[in-house]
């Protein structure tokens, strides 16, 4: 087949879910031997040259990058809050350039399948529709009003009144494109579910993000342990708000029962008044680490602490193939059907959250059997290249 991924960045460097979702999947399709192109917003904010694409990653798909700015502004914002009824979210992605770009592409192939990774690229269905006889495909990474609606109720005063109205618009954005494609597939099962009460009619196959299991390979040679860490993009507002939570609810007593214990943060974009929070005894900052998986294997327990977000945490899914004992929330672990105390370890309060990390510091063979379980549990669900097949065998159905 041949395959268009239509996004709103551009999914390399692989280093937040969204981009990780997408490529995993365009690997799993190269590698099946269908050919794929991926037309890509380069934002100004996750900026990326053709030049900086590896070439065995530039193997699995023909690139193509539009420069669409969709800057975040503060004026614009305002804006947009007073003069539009329209969520701030997606207007930054309709750009004139990029369906101009779009048009070209699809006038010059002749594509089976036409996948938009996530909601703010289908305002491009019209365009596709006019140009194409593909199936459009609606690929959702997670409910996304969902996100903002978590974040307003865990936000105060007036950024919790804008956010209560962003909410509102994002959902009637969503509900907007329900059915204006011809497949559905989430990632989840909950995504599918809840997507179906809004009004789903198209046919739909939820397709989990899968793992390569040769990439993320389990390596204790240099694991210190017992250790924290937490690694994630730290412009997320549910990652910030998760991390301050745990550091002002649990990392005291934590602290104090295990003095020599040390807590790694990593990840990219952290603003400064996140680092400032992190000043703390044992508390060690990494940033943006060059090799997520040589860090992760390197420590033992991994903290996810969120209240808010939805779909799928990639990272949790990868942390559970590299054999690291998790310590979630039951929204970190939304659409993964884990077991806690078997595979990952679920807390949704603060002394929960401290005695299910003392556990795993105090009994080992807990701590092996949470680890031994997970990398079982990851490569029995997760295998990209069946998450792949599956997928395709779902779309050969509905071509028609």
């Amino acid at each position: 087949m041949k395959i268009l991924q239509v996004t709103n960045k551009v999914p390399y460097p692989t280093k937040d879910g969204g981009a990780i979702a997408c490529m995993n999947l365009t690997r799993g399709f190269s590698n099946l031997g269908h050919k794929v192109t991926i037309l890509s917003m380069n934002t100004a904010k996750h900026n990326v040259s053709l030049e900086e694409i590896p070439e065995p990653i530039k193997d699995l798909a023909e690139f193509k990058l539009v420069e669409v700015p969709a800057k975040i502004s503060m004026l614009w914002a305002l804006l947009n809050l007073l003069f539009s009824n329209k969520p701030y979210n997606a207007v930054r992605f309709i750009s004139s350039s990029f369906k101009a770009e779009l048009k070209s592409i699809l006038e010059q192939n002749n594509f089976d399948v036409i996948q938009l990774e996530g909601l703010y690229v289908c305002p491009y269905i019209p365009v596709i529709r006019k140009y194409s006889k593909a199936k459009i495909v609606y690929r959702a990474h997670n409910i996304e009003y969902e996100i903002w609606e978590r974040t307003a109720a865990n936000s105060k005063g007036l950024f919790s009144l804008y956010l209560k109205i962003l909410t509102k618009r994002i959902k009637k954005f969503e509900v907007k494109w329900l059915n204006a494609y011809d497949l559905l597939v989430p990632i989840t099962e909950r995504d599918y579910t809840m997507l179906n009460k809004l009004g789903n009619t198209k046919p739909g196959y939820v397709s989990q993000t899968g793992i390569d299991a040769s990439v993320l390979i389990p390596n204790a040679k240099n694991l210190e342990h017992p250790s924290l860490f937490h690694i994630g993009s730290m412009e997320w507002t549910p990652n910030q708000e998760g991390l301050v939570w745990f550091l002002d609810n649990c990392w005291p007593e934590i602290h104090s029962n295990f003095p020599n214990l040390k807590f790694y943060i990593a990840g990219r974009n952290t603003p400064v008044w996140l680092q400032k929070k992190m000043e703390l005894p044992n508390v060690i900052f990494e940033g943006e680490v060059l090799d997520a998986y040589k860090f992760m294997n390197s420590k033992s327990i991994m903290v996810v602490p969120l209240f808010s977000g939805s779909g799928m945490r990639i990272k949790i899914i990868e942390g559970m193939a590299l054999g690291k004992p998790i310590v979630t929330t039951t929204i970190g672990t939304e659409g993964i059907s884990t077991t806690t105390g078997k595979n990952i370890v679920v807390a949704d309060d603060v002394p929960k959250f401290i005695n299910a990390i003392s556990e795993l510091i105090e009994k080992q063979d807990y701590f092996d059997t949470i680890s031994r379980n997970a990398i079982e549990y990851i490569h029995e669900k997760f295998d990209n290249l069946a998450s792949a097949s599956a997928l395709v065998n779902f779309y050969k159905k509905h071509i028609e």
